[in-house]
């Protein structure tokens, strides 16, 4: 974590123009030999930003100098205290010490929220009648299968009454879109003229992205991380995403994802920053569109396989300990 706030502090001297989400004037991004930038390479999305803003900052998308300095000083005394163990929940284990904690941002510090849209930094309100649920590492909630959220449970009879990311489905921050959580906040570009490829370490999910006018799948097939389609928009990569499964939530606690759509905008703002920024549209769930930004920082190494299913040893774990509790009963 010590070098984590390092390059967060050096990021933040060097790319300021980097936080409005605007590249630096004169900046030209290396292109492919198409002429399209190159959004290549393996790219870390921590943050330590709310996705939603709190109270305290009204609509004010960005904090003052006195806020990034207070937030710099918890930065390093959590570094300091980061040998500490988080202390756990009653009524359950809870999950992980914080040293196992990835969260602190690289870029971007001095937003109030990574949610711009809707203008007061939270999400809209909800339609009537959705859905509304969400786990959590504590006691196992309410519910009935298809669970649809990712970290937690409603049971332990079977895996299906587990999260999605327990039972290795989908991650608990690889979405689509994907937002910054506890760790593995990676992902990996790759494109050329006819696909993009996007890769996020958590479940080693890949989606590859058609470019072009290619028509999109029929409705009836859906898909956990939707049918996706992308073309550039000048020198921004732009995916729009239909046909979720409806077997996700739209977003957060909040609704199904059967008729989200998702825009995504890749932009190379910088030599170690691109610009990640999406949209859902889904009227079954909220009032409104939902538009957040999330900067990426260029990672110097590789990214590697994330094997779940081959070293799920929790999902044998959680299911084998329910069961000798029964038979202790």
């Amino acid at each position: 974590m010590k070098t984590t706030i390092t390059l967060l502090c050096f990021v933040m001297l060097v790319s300021s123009v980097a936080v409005a989400g605007q590249a630096p004037d004169g900046y030209e991004p290396p292109r492919t030999a198409a002429g399209h930038p190159d959004l290549q390479g393996v790219w870390n999305f921590s943050s330590n930003v709310s996705m939603q803003r709190p109270q305290r900052f009204g609509d004010r998308e960005f904090m003052t100098a006195e806020e990034v300095a207070q937030l710099r000083a918890r930065l390093a005394a959590a570094d300091a205290a980061s040998d500490q163990a988080v202390p756990q929940r009653d009524g359950g284990p809870g999950g992980y010490n914080d040293f196992w904690v990835e969260s602190a941002g690289l870029t971007d510090q001095i937003r109030t929220s990574h949610i711009v849209f809707p203008l007061t930094g939270r999400l809209p309100d909800t339609v009537a009648g959705i859905d509304i649920i969400a786990g959590g590492l504590g006691d196992d909630v309410s519910g009935a299968r298809p669970v649809r959220f990712v970290v937690g449970g409603i049971a332990k009879d079977g895996p299906e009454d587990r999260g999605l990311s327990e039972r290795c489905i989908v991650g608990f921050n690889s979405g689509p879109p994907f937002v910054p959580s506890l760790y593995n906040n990676n992902v990996q570009i790759i494109h050329n003229e006819g696909h993009a490829v996007i890769m996020t370490e958590m479940i080693h999910d890949t989606r590859v992205v058609p470019l072009g006018d290619r028509p999109p799948l029929d409705e009836a097939i859906g898909l956990w991380s939707g049918d996706p389609r992308g073309y550039w928009d000048g020198d921004t990569l732009v995916v729009e995403t239909r046909n979720f499964n409806g077997l996700t939530q739209s977003f957060s606690a909040f609704g199904t994802s059967k008729d989200k759509v998702l825009t995504e905008r890749f932009s190379r703002i910088g030599p170690y920053t691109v610009n990640y920024e999406w949209t859902i549209e889904d009227p079954s769930t909220f009032a409104d569109k939902i538009t957040a930004i999330v900067p990426m920082t260029k990672v110097a190494g590789e990214m590697y396989e994330y094997a779940c299913h081959e070293g799920n040893y929790g999902m044998e774990n959680i299911l084998r300990g329910a069961r000798m509790e029964e038979d202790e009963q």
